[in-house]
């Protein structure tokens, strides 16, 4: 491989991945009727399945049949993407009506009370996922772990190792489909998980928008009160705590910045770190990874789309998000850089506890050293992109994130310092209503 090509550029789906997708796209063009996948079929399915027929309260069949619906005429799927999303939906399906009929077998899953969960928040790709990790380590701490979120029944240590081997044989099967993803974003069966993953058995979820190119389901999805999917969220964290409880839920999701009211609505007790790195990579990094993403489940994946998509949403998103923050305290929002978590990770994660007021043990600290030498011996493998393979510039990015990069100070390129004039003029205004503390470095190598 090319040394200086960037991830996307080496990116190539393996000979039997192509020869499958080779000949669903053959039977496509035979015009031969091919059967949709429709909610009522999937959902009756489903039930016949697990022996089941409660999937609890709330309403999800609109959500399901615009996701299925969008899929079917946009996203352009190839037939593993139209396997994967078959499978998929069943899958969460069945985990619906198998939480349900927990929550009636052991009725103190919904006493579980969810205190001061504390949430990181910022652009994607600015360190949120390293803090998650190192934040996880500690034993006090509790964070969705990919199998249990992958298999959540039974809410008991009943085949525990199981579960975690069928969900290690599902990564292996991803990183076979899509080689190299696992330089893009960890992937693993014990590896914490994004929260947005909770939100999945509504079917009002940002996950399906990163796999699929689904912009009428995306526009619905953006006008909806989002307050039920994080009901479920709630829900979903009760049945984990059932099974293994802790001092404290660590939960990470860039998305949650979107719907705040409604978060809080939930979780008015809630705590946030919110990570900051310039735009412009960020921007670049999560088109890459948005991009190769989806590319596993299409053959017609458009980069400069993704990262108009991107740019328009998360700049739109940060807006609302900083309006919504200052209506919090400041002592429940600590500020964090990209640069300081990729130059000294353990530094980053002592001024969180101090800022909070917790206790860093030394087993803790030591659990999580660890983590960071791990995390440093994957370094050569790590991410590389640019946003020009992505028909954007610099200037169209800061333009977009002006009144953000303003507020913090944040350097327009990658690998500067922060801007001393930027600095002066934004930072004292910024201190006094998020209580930022501001911190110089150079820009890492790895998202995090």
């Amino acid at each position: 491989m090319n040394a200086s090509a960037t991830t996307l550029q080496q990116m190539r789906p393996l000979l039997p991945v192509r020869l499958l997708n080779g000949c669903g796209a053959l039977l496509d063009r035979t015009r031969i009727p091919v059967t949709r996948a429709l909610a009522p079929d999937l959902i009756e399915t489903a039930k016949r399945r697990c022996r089941l027929d409660d999937f609890g309260e709330g309403d999800f069949f609109e959500a399901l049949s615009r996701l299925l619906e969008s899929c079917q005429r946009e996203a352009r799927l190839n037939l593993i993407g139209k396997i994967a999303l078959r499978t998929d939906v069943l899958q969460t399906l069945c985990s619906r009506l198998q939480m349900e009929r927990d929550r009636q077998l052991y009725p103190n899953i919904a006493q579980q009370e969810i205190r001061e969960p504390l949430f990181i928040v910022g652009l994607p790709r600015s360190g949120t996922t390293l803090l998650h990790s190192l934040l996880a380590a500690d034993p006090e701490h509790r964070c969705p772990l990919m199998w249990e979120v992958r298999s959540p029944t039974p809410p008991t240590v009943a085949d525990e190792k199981c579960r975690i081997q069928r969900a290690t044989r599902s990564c292996k099967f991803f990183n076979w489909l899509a080689p190299g993803f696992r330089y893009v974003h960890a992937v693993g069966a014990e590896v914490p998980q994004e929260c947005i993953s909770l939100m999945t058995p509504t079917f009002m979820s940002d996950q399906f928008d990163a796999m699929y190119y689904v912009p009428s389901y995306r526009a619905w999805f953006f006008q909806q009160d989002l307050r039920p999917a994080y009901e479920y969220h709630r829900r979903f964290l009760q049945h984990l705590q059932f099974r293994r409880a802790a001092r404290r839920w660590i939960l990470k999701a860039p998305t949650h910045m979107f719907a705040m009211p409604a978060l809080l609505s939930v979780y008015p007790d809630a705590l946030f770190v919110q990570t900051h790195r310039t735009p412009v990579d960020a921007m670049a990094s999560v088109s890459s990874l948005v991009t190769i993403l989806r590319s596993a489940f299409s053959d017609a994946v458009d980069p400069v789309t993704v990262c108009r998509e991107a740019i328009h949403y998360w700049s739109a998103t940060m807006d609302k998000f900083l309006n919504e923050r200052d209506r919090l305290a400041s002592k429940r929002i600590c500020d964090v850089e990209f640069d300081e978590i990729s130059r000294d990770p353990i530094a980053a994660i002592r001024r969180i506890y101090d800022y909070f007021g917790w206790s860093l043990s030394k087993q803790a600290e030591q659990r999580m050293r660890a983590l960071v030498a791990s995390h440093a011996e994957r370094q050569p493998g790590n991410h590389r992109y640019h946003l020009s393979q992505f028909g954007s510039s610099a200037e169209e990015v800061l333009s977009a994130f002006a009144p953000y990069c303003q507020r913090f100070g944040l350097s327009p390129l990658s690998g500067e310092k922060l801007s001393r004039s930027l600095r002066d003029s934004a930072l004292p205004k910024a201190q006094k209503r998020s209580g930022l503390v501001s911190i110089t470095g150079t820009n890492g190598e790895s998202d995090g």
